[in-house]
């Protein structure tokens, strides 16, 4: 069973009857992206950051290879969440581990989310691999830097820039690797935002979410790139709480 004192992060003490809103961050990303969220948030929403192992404060952990495996533990932390209203919200990786997260709960019979919000995501029908997972360490270097979202201190420094291209090359692989075209659909809601400058999950890219639930399906195209500046935060953080109310 796995330690949920490990996976989760929580920056504010809930409310009593909250749901809950797990939040999963990108590729190479720790629960720390979240730490405004509970500020910007109602009482009524309860804001839970996961926190993957090989970072952070996990850093003594090996990274997940295959989203098999992380998934698997992921539910075991998860199961005792359940026994309220959830939701999830996953950035780039993390929105393909939540409906992954999505799926395995509905395998299991376990109780579903109550709704799935995604961001900088393609969606999983378009099986994209990612570039550069398997090449060298300059390239995923220079994905990093084209992406942005890295501090420059971060990709200027060769002992904390080994940390983080170990981590995102494990985060991309687990990524890369995953095959699974599920036989069933969720039909749970489903709302994306797709930045409108977003060159690698483009608007397009992620309007195919709407084909992996028979609920309802909302697309927003914000301003912005793959990742969220403060203003496009605000406009999420804005609409999962009227969604959520």
């Amino acid at each position: 069973m796995s330690d949920g004192h490990r996976w989760f992060k929580r920056f504010r003490s809930p409310a009593a009857g909250a749901t809950t809103l797990l939040c999963l961050h990108h590729a190479g990303g720790n629960a720390a992206m979240f730490r405004e969220w509970p500020r910007l948030l109602p009482p009524s929403i309860d804001p839970i950051a996961v926190q993957l192992p090989g970072r952070a404060d996990r850093m003594d952990e090996p990274p997940f290879l295959a989203m098999d495996d992380l998934v698997d533990d992921l539910v075991n932390a998860v199961e005792p969440l359940l026994d309220r209203p959830v939701a999830l919200f996953g950035a780039s990786m993390g929105a393909r581990v939540g409906w992954s997260l999505a799926h395995a709960l509905r395998e299991r019979g376990l109780p579903m989310l109550r709704a799935l919000y995604v961001s900088a995501s393609s969606a999983p029908s378009l099986d994209r691999e990612v570039r550069g997972w398997n090449g060298p360490d300059e390239g995923l270097v220079r994905y990093m830097r084209t992406l942005g979202g890295t501090p420059a201190q971060f990709l200027d420094d060769p002992e904390l820039l080994e940390g983080i291209v170990a981590t995102l090359r494990a985060d991309l692989t687990v990524l890369s690797t995953h095959t699974y075209q599920p036989d069933v659909l969720l039909d749970i809601p489903i709302t994306a935002f797709a930045g409108a400058a977003d060159e690698e999950s483009s608007p397009q890219q992620q309007e195919p979410w709407g084909k992996e639930t028979t609920g309802p399906f909302v697309m927003n195209v914000i301003d912005g790139g793959h990742f969220l500046d403060a203003h496009a935060t605000r406009f999420v953080i804005d609409a999962i709480s009227e969604d959520l109310r």
